[in-house]
């Protein structure tokens, strides 16, 4: 493997107007496929085998025609202090709305409140229903506005009027300017990290192409495969991250090589050859952890673990390629301002060590006392786990400045709290001797159940053979009570079946949210024993042994469970939520937690990877393990610690996004680096190497003979001068 990415990074820094040349025509290819490309919405939103999409699955056969997938709106109307709706006035002015709404091209129907009994029992709310045939994010920009339009229509006469429905709902946006405040923090990073511009430089540059290349080509891809707004997010998240790292990794050992007095060429081709193994393999952690995804079965998180790979993969090409050619022409101003080429200053650096050297100096002094404080201050950290809750949003977790939220409240305010969370009861009585008989007895019974505030009669299809039931429950959608009631019903459904043979399912988006949590969580141990699994033994041929790897996996586990508490903490219980503009707390998003796990463990390896492989190189050139673990600091800790605040700034840039569920893995991802980087790679890690010694090294023979040799740390690559030279340094330590 080094002496291959050797090669290669020597022939891009030979050949790099060719390189340059490539990366520059993808990039312009991708940008021009991109902006020709046709809008593309969401992905649709499916989870195959759960029962809300086999109800919804039927509600298409059954009822064709009915637009069972299609959007819908809601203008909801309250009269002024001492009116009621019905008031002669303010009757005519929802009956303009309604007549205004019904003229669009994408309308199947409009409901009248004062026909519908869509009016409050006080007389002071009402709302009314746009139906449309094609899903919310498929509507075309002028159903929108004539939606928005019908509102402020009724508004300006004085009534208080908002919208809401998924009609409105906007794809993800990942607040610009939070973005440009991340982008910002690592330029400043990467300048007092490598001491010059140019070198700084670089890393942005290259994460930039990388992910214009990458997104782009989600775009031109977008409508196809049914690609969403966040499918393009996640991948500007990771993809800047780890663009940025990989390329720092790269030019920080390249200016390493060259303070030791090799020639351009040559530093380049070790930079690559050493520090590019270890992006490959941290690539690799990455890939695999998003590719994972696909087990969870859900078509949605599919597209974006394997958007985000992709991106993923161009960052890694672009570092092995990109990033030696363009040191080609960067020439020596890599180099710190009045850094001298001589190899007395390695030697120099010795003699003064840094904070790393320092730091892991007394780690290996101390080794069990870090690795107490380290290991109970996250397990205090992740306590707040225990009280997870998860669920989807809903226009209930919208900030109180939106008209959805708005509108939701006038909901709860006028007809309960559940009305914003109806759930649909389809009746499948094909196989019952008396269809009507048995949507009856569905319809008595879950009268009887707890938390049910209304029952409407049931409604059946052309053929009779099938009824919808529409249950308006007593708690709001995201409540454990709701979640109750779903199961309480089809727990019911089951003697219903057994006594009519008629099938009862619950659907609606409610039923949909509760469905597709409950499919995440059960993915969940299967998703990180295949994740955790693949990287253990990919880790095992990187380090070539047991418990080294074993310690990473372990090291892990502690990070995600410390993010998800200190996100359980923020975005559940509300703790310093104000700060990071939390305006409403409650169940933590279905997918933050597989998301973590997937995109940590990649990311956690990442630094293990780069730091440990230092260390094992030391340990293999004659080291004893206690040098060697000083000697990995003082090549790696600084590097590894500026890629730890760049990844922080980049994910933290994503917290100002007004999608709640960008906002919380942005925060998530953030937390979760800063406790992998700062407490597990740099304090835990150590100190376990420090106590096992030479046995964090061990690997059994015939495992040893089996594995192949990818000679991460360079051995390939030494020639005689360097042997001696170490062996010097040996003599003089």
């Amino acid at each position: 493997m080094a002496t291959f990415l050797y090669r290669l990074g020597r022939l891009a820094f030979r050949r790099r107007h060719f390189v340059a040349l490539i990366w520059v025509a993808l990039l312009t290819l991708a940008g021009v496929g991109a902006a020709s490309a046709p809008a593309a919405g969401t992905t649709s939103f499916s989870i195959p085998g759960v029962e809300a999409q086999k109800a919804f699955d039927l509600l298409e056969q059954r009822f064709p025609g009915a637009s069972a997938d299609g959007g819908t709106g809601r203008i909801v109307f309250k009269a002024p202090e001492g009116q009621k709706m019905t008031d002669a006035a303010n009757r005519a002015t929802v009956d303009k709305a309604v007549k205004a709404l019904r003229d669009g091209s994408e309308v199947t129907s409009v409901t009248d409140p004062f026909t519908t009994h869509a009016v409050s029992k006080d007389g002071t709310v009402a709302y009314t229903s746009v139906k449309y045939d094609v899903p919310g994010m498929e509507l075309q920009d002028s159903t929108r506005d004539a939606l928005e339009a019908a509102g402020d229509t009724a508004r300006a006469t004085g009534l208080t009027v908002d919208v809401g429905g998924d009609a409105l709902q906007a794809g993800a946006e990942p607040g610009a300017i939070g973005e440009v405040i991340g982008l910002a923090i690592a330029a400043v990073v990467l300048v007092l990290t490598l001491g010059s511009l140019v070198a700084a430089g670089l890393p942005l540059l290259t994460a930039i192409i990388g992910v214009g290349i990458g997104v782009s080509t989600i775009t031109v891809l977008a409508k196809a495969l049914d690609l969403g707004d966040t499918t393009s997010t996640l991948a500007l998240m990771i993809g800047l991250a780890v663009g940025i790292d990989y390329a720092l990794f790269i030019v920080s050992r390249y200016r390493s090589e060259l303070a030791e007095g090799r020639d351009r060429e040559e530093a380049v081709g070790r930079a690559a050859g050493t520090a590019g193994s270890a992006v490959v393999f941290a690539g690799l952690t990455v890939v695999i952890a998003l590719a994972g995804l696909a087990v969870v079965n859900v078509p949605m998180l599919t597209k974006m673990g394997l958007a985000a790979a992709g991106t993923v993969v161009v960052a890694v090409l672009i570092a092995l390629t990109m990033v030696p050619a363009l040191l080609g022409y960067a020439g020596r101003k890599v180099r710190a301002t009045g850094e001298k080429r001589r190899p007395a200053a390695v030697k120099g650096e010795q003699d003064k060590p840094g904070p790393g050297v320092r730091w892991a100096s007394f780690v290996v002094r101390r080794p069990a006392v870090v690795l107490l404080l380290g290991v109970v201050g996250l397990g205090a950290i992740a306590l707040p786990v225990a009280q997870l809750e998860l669920g989807l949003p809903d226009d209930g977790s919208q900030p109180t400045s939106t008209t959805q939220r708005r509108a939701y409240d006038l909901l709860s305010e006028g007809f309960g709290p559940g009305f914003n969370g109806p759930l649909l009861i389809v009746v499948d009585a094909a196989n019952s001797g008396d269809p009507k008989a048995a949507a009856t007895s569905v319809t008595d019974g879950i009268k009887k159940l707890g938390d049910v505030a209304t029952v409407t009669p049931a409604m059946f299809n052309k053929a009779g053979d099938t009824a919808t039931i529409t249950v308006i429950p007593g708690s709001k959608p995201s409540s454990t009570q709701t979640e109750d009631l779903v199961h309480a019903i089809r727990d019911q459904g089951a003697d219903v079946r057994a006594d009519t043979g008629a099938r009862v399912l619950v659907t609606g988006t409610t039923a949909m949210n509760i469905d597709f949590s409950q499919k995440l969580n059960d993915a969940l141990i299967p998703y990180l024993g295949l994740v955790v699994g693949l990287a253990f033994l990919l880790l095992i041929v990187v380090f070539r042994s047991v418990l080294v790897p074993l310690k990473a996996a372990l090291g892990f586990l502690l990070s995600v469970l410390a993010a998800l508490g200190a996100v359980v903490a923020v975005f559940q219980w509300g703790w310093l939520g104000g700060l990071i503009g939390v305006e409403e707390t409650g169940p933590i998003m279905s997918m933050t937690p597989i998301f973590m796990v997937g995109v940590v463990f990649g990311l956690a390896m990442d630094y293990e990877v780069f730091l440990v492989t230092r260390m094992r190189e030391a340990y293999v050139h004659g080291e004893s393990p206690s040098q060697a673990i000083v000697t990995g600091f003082r090549h790696s800790a600084k590097v590894v610690v500026a890629a730890a605040i760049i990844m922080m700034a980049v994910f933290g840039g994503f917290i100002s996004s007004g999608e709640s569920i960008i906002k919380t893995i942005g925060f998530g991802l953030a937390i979760a680096v800063f406790f992998d980087a700062f407490v597990v790679r740099m304090a835990i890690v150590p100190a376990v190497l420090a106590l096992l010694g030479k046995r964090a090294w061990w690997l059994p023979k015939w495992l040893d003979r089996a594995l192949p040799n990818v000679d991460v740390e360079g051995e390939g690559l030494r020639t005689p001068s360097d042997a001696g030279e170490e062996d010097r340094e040996l003599v003089r330590a």
